[in-house]
């Protein structure tokens, strides 16, 4: 028997355009949700928001865990200690490309990959607390912590492009900034209870929160396409003629770019305070600070790109002005209020960009299928400048700190590649965008 195809598009009421006999097609629409709008599509994509801010917000705090691990005895001097963090989310960047087809071919059981992939994060940390070197950490807190969240994050994601398709820049700035908004508070805490009870209590804790937290919404997290025959994602192909597109590559070479450069100062500032003789808790406050702009740069960008302002344009805005913040804020800071300056700033320009891969990815490609796969790629690109952070930081770190110099000397080479690296992403699109232009014009 032939298989069955669905095409989605965004129809009034949620409605979908099937090749099925007319009945199955009534039948269909009558059960299917409305996209962009509904009780539905919100009561998703808040429950998304909640997994992302806890689960996600939690690898993206390891900047005060690394202050504390680099003042204990049995990890005093390593300069490996950034690899735990970047690993953790380096894993859930690099796997992407692999487990969207994977999901679009097996989408009937999404909710399966969240089952084993939420238990996985919190066996990670439960296992991890009972850590004694660092190389255990890694895997425990770093490579199992990030294979569980890439194993349930990508079907709750497919949820919601499920749902939201017009409004999908508003829905991922929205996703995308949840980690901000737990990035606002969970250093304090992290701060406090490493501090209190050390890092083996502190991952208990971590977890049995975790667990309390977010096990209760899982049977929120649910598809807006039935599981069924009808499904068409089980038998189509992804369409890969993208890659024969340039502005793919365009924005391939700046997204990893931006990614080489953009997890430095959410590693290093609590370290760059602490050097400056201020305490833990600074630190964390300057993380906090940096998630809450955040929050408000990565809704912006997502809303300006919905609005069809030109991606190109809001991509350079963020890149450029992430690279003189670097420059110019983080590397002359000799103050807390510098540091201030420069948290809230590269939190709302730096990560805004991720907020446009949405657009980005329609840009290049208006087949629904091709753009889960661009997006994947994107996630793919990011990934490499994640876990690439922690082995460049070990060569980029000098040993030496000057109060009165630049970057303090120990972070001059961190800063410098910092702003480079965002400078570098920013000329990349911006010179296709001219060149594009004077081939018009000429």
């Amino acid at each position: 028997m032939a298989s069955t195809t669905l095409t989605e598009r965004s129809l009034p009421a949620g409605q979908l355009e099937l090749e099925e006999p007319q009945d199955n097609v009534e039948f269909i629409n009558q059960q299917l949700e409305p996209t962009d709008h509904g009780p539905a599509a919100w009561k998703l994509l808040g429950t998304a928001f909640v997994f992302e801010s806890l689960l996600w917000g939690f690898p993206l705090s390891f900047g005060v865990f690394q202050n504390y691990y680099s003042e204990l005895p049995q990890f005093a001097g390593n300069p490996y200690i950034s690899v735990v963090g970047t690993v953790a989310s380096g894993i859930s960047y690099l796997g992407a490309p692999f487990t969207a087809p994977f999901i679009k071919r097996f989408q009937k059981y999404q909710r399966q990959m969240i089952w084993i992939g939420w238990p996985i994060c919190i066996i990670a940390l439960i296992t991890g607390s009972f850590a004694s070197t660092l190389e255990t950490l890694i895997l425990t807190q770093g490579v199992a912590y990030g294979l569980g969240f890439l194993i349930f994050y990508y079907p709750i994601l497919n949820m919601v492009n499920e749902y939201w398709v017009a409004r999908r820049g508003m829905a991922y700035g929205l996703l995308c900034s949840a980690s901000g908004v737990s990035g606002a508070v969970m250093p304090f805490i992290m701060e406090k209870l490493l501090n209190k009870y050390g890092y083996k209590t502190t991952l208990r804790i971590v977890a049995v929160a975790l667990f309390l937290l977010t096990g209760p919404l899982i049977p929120f997290l649910k598809g807006r396409l039935p599981v069924s025959r009808y499904t068409a994602t089980t038998t189509t192909r992804s369409d890969w003629r993208f890659l024969r597109t340039p502005l793919f590559w365009v924005y391939s070479g700046s997204n990893v770019m931006q990614g080489l450069g953009y997890f430095f100062p959410s590693l290093y500032l609590p370290s760059y305070a602490r050097s400056m003789g201020m305490s833990g808790t600074m630190g964390a406050l300057l993380l906090a600070l940096m998630s809450v702009s955040q929050v408000a740069g990565q809704f912006t960008f997502g809303v300006l790109s919905d609005r069809k302002v030109s991606v190109n344009l809001l991509i350079a805005v963020s890149t450029v002005v992430s690279a003189v913040a670097s420059f110019a804020l983080w590397g002359f800071a000799h103050s807390i209020a510098p540091l201030v300056v420069f948290a809230l700033v590269y939190g709302f320009f730096g990560a805004g960009y991720v907020a446009m891969w949405a657009r980005m990815s329609t840009s290049v490609s208006a087949d629904p299928m091709a753009m889960s796969m661009i997006f994947s790629l994107f996630c793919f690109g990011k990934g490499i400048g994640n876990v690439l952070t922690g082995p460049l930081s070990a060569n980029l770190i000098s040993r030496v700190i000057v109060l009165e110099s630049y970057g303090l000397t120990k972070y001059m080479a961190v800063v410098i590649f910092t702003g480079a690296c965002m400078a570098l992403s920013g000329v990349i699109v911006g010179s296709w965008s001219i060149g594009k232009r004077m081939r018009f014009l000429l």
